[in-house]
């Protein structure tokens, strides 16, 4: 595999072999689309609760333009905290080998507009449901208290394989 794009170099100055497989890489690098749209790998969402302390959850996304989307509803833990801090980190991985995955760094962007909510809904559904069940979640999912949630990546990191 070649490298995506600079080699991260850890904060002593020196290099450590396990570090120097991590690129900085870009949402619009064709292996990086590649990775993060195979199959339904579902994306593990960090973000801070009010207290500061980070939480994790899986969501289901899709990839539009330069943005990672999902939807989620205005109420639970994931839509408030977002409405109070944009600041997320998306890591989607590989569970099996060559194990790899990828990080994406970034803000989130908050939008209730209903047509944008069954649109991406729809599409949601179709990654992991199939075409054949897509409009029925487009329907459940795209309705007033959800919300479509964009990621605007500031930093992407890569490792797409941890094997070799």
């Amino acid at each position: 595999m070649t490298a995506l794009h600079d080699v991260i170099i850890i904060g002593s100055g020196q290099r450590n072999r396990k570090e120097d497989r991590m690129v900085v890489s870009s949402i619009t690098d064709p292996q990086i689309r590649a990775f993060l749209t195979e199959g339904t790998r579902t994306g593990k969402l960090s973000f801070l609760s009010s207290s500061g302390h980070p939480l994790v959850t899986p969501v289901w996304f899709v990839l539009e333009g330069d943005t990672v989307v999902f939807n989620t509803a205005k109420d639970t833990a994931k839509g408030r905290y977002l409405t109070r801090d944009p600041r997320v980190s998306l890591c989607v991985d590989l569970e099996a080998p060559p194990y790899a995955f990828v990080q994406v760094q970034g803000d989130a962007e908050l939008s209730e507009e209903l047509g944008e909510l069954v649109r991406t809904a729809t599409a949601i559904g179709t990654r992991y449901m199939g075409p054949e069940r897509a409009e029925e979640f487009g329907q459940r999912n795209g309705v007033p208290g959800e919300l479509v949630v964009r990621i605007r990546p500031t930093r992407v990191l890569a490792t797409l394989d941890v094997t070799n």
